[in-house]
């Protein structure tokens, strides 16, 4: 079972690509949201407010089977831009992830065809100048237990190399553990097995 996934480290930097005096300038997001999305849409469209047209797809997911994605033409005949730039995310295996390339027409009409490699290669460059990242799916778990069974606790947590992403450490003491999700069973049944330690799964 596959308990990893790509995305980017930060915003790829600006690239251009000029094809018959349009200008396709890329960009690539890392995002976790729509509302992310939105802002940098708007930021672009703020910046480049004279171009023509600012097509884009996005996806977010680390896992196949819960992706969600969009694409946009934006006024480019159908399909002609968002599922070129969206081919990219696909070729390239990354996502929560947003890529747009802003157009300035040029005078030049490209063709449906000329469209398509453009706005595919705008996306590849941009793609080409991110920091591309592989991560772990992680499920995140709660352990409960009494102050008392501390060191049996911290036992598994260091012999299993475990992340701790928070802790409370009172009387009565909470650990949150990310775990790869491949592991998660196993792990699971260590904490599960081990007298009065309590572990569950925190939904998120």
């Amino acid at each position: 079972m596959k308990d990893t996934y790509q995305s980017l480290t930060k915003p790829s930097p600006e690239v251009l690509f000029k094809d018959r005096n349009s200008k396709f300038f890329g960009y690539a997001f890392p995002v976790k949201t729509e509302e992310e999305v939105n802002i940098h849409l708007e930021e672009l469209k703020s910046k480049h407010h004279k171009a023509r047209h600012w097509c884009y797809a996005w996806q977010l997911g680390k896992e196949e089977d819960n992706y969600r994605y969009r694409v946009n033409d934006d006024g480019e005949p159908s399909n002609s831009a968002g599922m070129p730039i969206y081919g990219q995310i696909q070729s390239f295996d990354v996502t929560n992830i947003l890529i747009v390339v802003v157009r300035y027409f040029g005078g030049v009409k490209l063709g449906v065809g000329g469209l398509i490699s453009a706005y595919k290669t705008a996306a590849q460059m941009a793609l080409e100048a991110s920091d591309i990242i592989k991560r772990t799916i992680d499920e995140v778990f709660i352990v409960k237990f009494d102050y008392p069974e501390m060191n049996k606790v911290m036992q598994v947590i260091k012999k299993n190399d475990l992340d701790i992403i928070d802790q409370k450490l009172e009387l009565d003491c909470k650990i949150y553990i990310a775990v790869r999700k491949n592991e998660a069973e196993s792990i699971f049944s260590k904490f599960d097995n081990t007298y009065k330690v309590e572990i569950s799964k925190l939904e998120t």
